[in-house]
């Protein structure tokens, strides 16, 4: 397999911007998550245990969700993401992702107050997975409900470095996979019998896909249902998975064996063909820890749709990969920015946002370029 488009694809750099940042919202905390309910708003998870609403127009003065006492913020702890049932415009019920006081992984399930739809209710809070953490770092945290209405959370390897215990490619173990859950079943969850790991002895059976250091940021394209994983490496390479929609599950993502398409432990003759390479990887000259985004799929921006939007926490840099039916990836560069890029998110309607961590502030994705209103009609 020829890796050269691999290793140069997410390095390809363009002589003009592609996109601009829309200022939307300062004043924040530290940004970690960007979500939506099914309408206008947006919901903004902070570290510090906090999830604000932008409404349209302001950040609302008053928290839709405090849970500053169940957790620890700092370093890689903390709130990390809130995410909305399919039916939530119905059911109201919402889950959490955030380390206690212990440093340990909560998934937990809330209602929204019957009173307010701008607030939780904070008394309805019941948890439903816990997994405990080894280490400070590497927590993952995201949660997305997929295509197929299940819940997928994304766990890190547990960090230290390195993944001394070999976590990620350890079936029987929870860390370093990406799960999968049916929260509308069983007490507290039901595990789907699709999942590929079910049937085999020894293993946890909430595991879609396995060989994660530290999935920061996977989401799933609304149009097609493709999965688009960032994990953060090690010391050299960073690197974006995909799983298209119809995947069965079962994917071996290679960490600690490899590092991107690099072998990192054992140093040698560390793929035995079992395992799925990044369609993009880059290393630490360009950045040091890839923080995953979201396939526009908007109106605002025609020229954008069918992009996957990623970027890099250190270095500020934003790029844009499409990805043909034959596999064939094209990574450009579309904007450098001054501030830490903690996060991205959509809206209802499918628009980008990219979240300051730096600032505690939120910006939306536009085409530098827009198309004329003629260019436009003529364009669809």
């Amino acid at each position: 397999m020829n890796l050269l488009p691999l290793i140069l694809a997410a390095v390809v750099a363009q002589a003009e911007p592609s996109i601009t940042l829309q200022p939307v919202a300062t004043g924040l905390g530290e940004i970690v998550s960007i979500t939506h309910a099914g309408d206008n708003r947006l919901f903004l998870t902070q570290q510090n245990g906090l999830v604000r609403i932008y409404d349209g127009t302001q950040i609302l003065p008053e928290p839709f969700l405090d849970i500053r006492h169940l957790t620890v913020s700092e370093n890689e702890r903390g709130l990390l993401s809130i995410a909305f049932h399919p039916f939530y415009a119905q059911n109201g019920l919402f889950y959490v992702n955030y380390t206690n006081t212990s440093g340990n992984t909560v998934v937990a399930r809330y209602s929204v107050s019957p009173q307010d739809p701008n607030r939780a209710n904070h008394e309805s809070a019941v948890p439903i997975l816990g997994v405990v953490q080894p280490f400070a770092n590497h927590n993952g945290g995201q949660m997305q409900f997929g295509p197929d209405g299940y819940l997928y959370i994304g766990m890190g390897d547990g960090g230290s470095g390195g993944d001394p215990g070999n976590r990620a490619q350890n079936l029987g173990d929870l860390l370093g996979k990406m799960l999968r859950i049916d929260v509308d079943s069983g007490s507290p969850y039901a595990i789907p019998p699709s999942n590929p790991f079910v049937s085999q002895g020894g293993a946890r059976g909430e595991i879609w896909s396995l060989g994660l250091r530290n999935p920061w940021r996977f989401s799933f394209d609304r149009a097609s249902g493709d999965l688009w994983i960032a994990d953060v490496g090690q010391g050299t390479w960073e690197e974006i998975d995909f799983q298209p929609a119809s995947s069965i599950g079962g994917e071996n993502y290679g960490w600690r064996r490899m590092e991107g398409t690099h072998c990192f432990n054992p140093q040698t003759n560390c793929n035995t063909g079992n395992l799925v390479l990044p369609v993009v990887e880059y290393d630490h000259s360009v950045g040091c820890s890839v923080t995953g985004g979201y396939v526009y799929r908007g109106t605002r921006n025609p020229r954008l749709i069918g992009t996957y939007i990623y970027g890099d926490f250190c270095s500020g840099r934003i790029w844009g990969t499409t990805r043909q039916a034959n596999g064939t990836v094209t990574t450009r560069n579309l904007l450098d920015v001054s501030f830490n890029i903690s996060t991205f998110g959509e809206d209802a309607n499918g628009e980008i946002y990219v979240g300051d961590y730096t600032n505690g502030a939120l910006y939306r994705i536009v085409d530098a370029q827009p198309l004329s209103p003629r260019r436009r009609a003529v364009r669809k």
